[in-house]
């Protein structure tokens, strides 16, 4: 990413639109289904010198106690210091180091997620939705994300054993956005 290089003058920020966006996840519980969950409140920008966004400048927030898994219990586990630990590290953070062009509309986006106090490198594959212009004259551009996560490697370690073997909640956390970014003037 070029966020030092790229002329102030000829700056475009794209900022979020949270109403057409979303950051979801799946982990498998018990071994046999998933459980899915969102971040219901985050930000992000994504700063360029024109729309070819491999040399952009990638920022996003996440709100860590808006976690969502539509069962109150589950939720207040994962907003305890047994998981997200919100009280201590409100955000997680990613900074994009990296947006790689592959073909077509594929593209890989790696940067650094940093969850509690923990920062490691991540790659996600992204599908450049394109760019248009909806009703009320706002340009806007789109992207589908997904990849996935080991949850051990952010501290996020909490699990419990199963009498038949294997455990509650895989380490594995599928990752996944359709996110919609608003081109300001």
């Amino acid at each position: 990413m070029e966020s030092t290089s790229i002329a102030n003058a000829t700056k475009t920020k794209w900022v979020l639109d949270p109403t057409h966006s979303e950051i979801v996840f799946k982990v498998k519980h018990l071994m046999i289904t998933n459980v899915k969950g969102e971040f219901r409140t985050f930000h992000a920008e994504i700063t360029s010198a024109s729309t070819d966004f491999t040399k952009a400048s990638i920022h996003a927030n996440i709100d860590a106690a808006s976690v969502f898994t539509n069962e109150d219990n589950r939720d207040n586990h994962l907003r305890s210091a047994d998981f997200f630990d919100v009280a201590n590290f409100p955000q997680l953070t990613f900074e994009g180091t990296a947006f790689e062009h592959l073909s077509g509309e594929n593209y890989r986006l790696t940067g650094n997620l940093t969850i509690k106090d923990a920062t490691h490198p991540v790659t996600l594959d992204v599908e450049f939705g394109g760019i248009n212009t909806d009703p009320w004259g706002n340009e806007k551009a789109g992207f589908s994300l997904s990849g996935s996560i080991n949850r051990k490697a952010w501290g996020l370690n909490w699990n419990a054993a199963l009498e038949a073997g294997g455990v509650l909640v895989s380490e594995e956390v599928k990752i996944g956005g359709e996110l919609q970014f608003v081109k300001q003037a």
